[in-house]
């Protein structure tokens, strides 16, 4: 029988190192366990139907169910069968055939994994420290600073809770006591925004601000909410469709120089959304990542599985294009900025237990892209007080800070770059995935 590898940060091994050391190491010596998820739906309102993934034969359903009109639905997709990159890659090291998974030990890819995609390592490892991530999602979660604990300890992190100080949990009115309304499907996208926060800043404080509603008009106030008080990176991993009253929205909730706002592009595709397609938001898209034997260690594409699942991105119709942009295909703003991991296929591991049975999950969606890209914002240090800091990755365009996507498509449309990986800028996945710190910092 195989056994757990204990979850110390010194025998902790990411698919980059299993990966480098392939047909060198004794499949003898591998102990560790192959990771799994629950099925159990959520209590709130029943998902959509799974979606099955090419890549691996992964399928999923969405944490969130649709909203009706006029409200945003949270973007993150729980792996609900089929065998991850993660639990592919640990086999093929192991010599194994990957196992039947269970909700014991994750079967997604975990801070070690991420760090070493996107050259963050030296960075997560050092830099953080003082600065806070604020998290704004709906409703409440009664779980989170207790399954934000299990994963930070499983993957060797430094603690983060309300007696040190790291942890703070409020309403969109600042109270740490009048919160929302429960909800076991936002409470599923709550989970997956601090862990992958954690993830890549893994010294950074965090704040969880929940909004009364997923309207835009409270998520827009718990936005508010995060930055007064203090938080100078705020990942919002929602959206909905566009509307006359963006541009209002935008000065109201969205329009605030000198902090980091980033928000998920979408999963149904090619389609620009609300309020990635805000002017003063780095709208992040989403890639397949997988390991391979590169000098990297890591490759991407974009994230599609059919026409209406995969990456979001588009053209908007109502919201003006930030002086920063200089694509000639869209007279308006163009979705997306930057992009990181998001398909289910290539999921990244969530510890979670409100509605759903307690223990690890793997999850996709823009969801997991959108707070990974705000702790590297985080790691890069505070933004000046005038900036936007959706500008900084422009100035890096075409160099070594950033992953080049260049293949892939997320659906069809009339100006191909907007829905099509090219060398430079594209709709998919923006400028590119971080290569460190660079691209971050302004």
């Amino acid at each position: 029988m195989r056994t757990t590898t204990p979850h110390t940060t010194s025998n902790r091994r990411s698919i980059r190192g299993r990966w480098s050391r392939l047909g060198s190491v004794s499949v003898a010596t591998a102990a560790l366990l192959l990771a799994g998820f629950g099925a159990a739906g959520h209590a709130a309102a029943a998902p959509a139907a799974p979606a099955k993934s090419t890549a691996g034969k992964v399928t999923w359903s969405r944490a969130c169910a649709t909203p009706r009109k006029g409200r945003m639905a949270c973007k993150a997709l729980r792996v609900t069968g089929g065998t991850t990159a993660f639990q592919k890659a640990e086999a093929r090291t192991d010599g194994v055939t990957p196992r039947a998974a269970d909700a014991s030990a994750p079967s997604g890819y975990g801070p070690g994994d991420l760090q070493s995609a996107y050259g963050l390592t030296s960075a997560a490892a050092s830099r953080g420290s003082g600065e806070t991530i604020a998290i704004v999602d709906a409703y409440d979660d009664p779980n989170a600073e207790a399954d934000l604990a299990t994963y930070r300890s499983h993957y060797g992190l430094s603690s983060c809770t309300t007696a040190n100080g790291c942890f703070r949990k409020v309403g969109q009115t600042g109270s740490a006591t009048s919160l929302p309304t429960a909800d076991s499907g936002w409470a599923q996208e709550i989970s997956l925004d601090l862990d992958m926060a954690s993830a890549t800043c893994p010294n950074c404080a965090l704040l969880l601000v929940e909004a009364k509603s997923s309207s835009m008009a409270d998520l827009g106030t718990a936005v508010n909410r995060a930055v007064t008080l203090g938080a100078k990176f705020v990942s919002n991993s929602y959206g909905g469709g566009e509307s006359s009253s963006d541009a209002s929205y935008d000065t109201s909730y969205f329009k605030h120089p000198g902090v980091a706002i980033t928000v998920s592009a979408g999963d149904s595709g090619y389609g620009a959304e609300y309020p990635a397609s805000s002017q003063y938001v780095t709208a992040v898209g989403g890639t397949a990542l997988s390991a391979d034997s590169s000098g990297r260690g890591w490759t991407e594409k974009v994230w599609s599985t059919s026409s209406t699942e995969g990456t979001g991105s588009g053209c908007s119709a109502y919201d003006t294009k930030p002086s920063w942009q200089t694509d000639t295909g869209c007279a308006k703003r163009a979705v997306s900025d930057v992009s990181a991991v998001a398909d289910p296929a290539t999921g990244v591991s969530v510890y979670d237990s409100y509605g759903v049975t307690a223990g690890w999950y793997t999850f996709g969606g823009t969801s997991a892209s959108a707070p990974l890209i705000a702790g590297v914002y985080a790691l890069a240090g505070a933004p000046s007080t005038s900036s936007y800091p959706a500008k900084f990755p422009y100035a890096a365009a075409g160099t070594s800070s950033l992953n080049d996507v260049t293949s892939g498509s997320n659906g069809t449309c009339a100006t191909a770059y907007l829905c099509t990986a090219r060398a430079g800028y594209d709709g998919p996945t923006g400028l590119g995935t971080p290569q460190g710190l660079t691209a971050f910092t302004g």
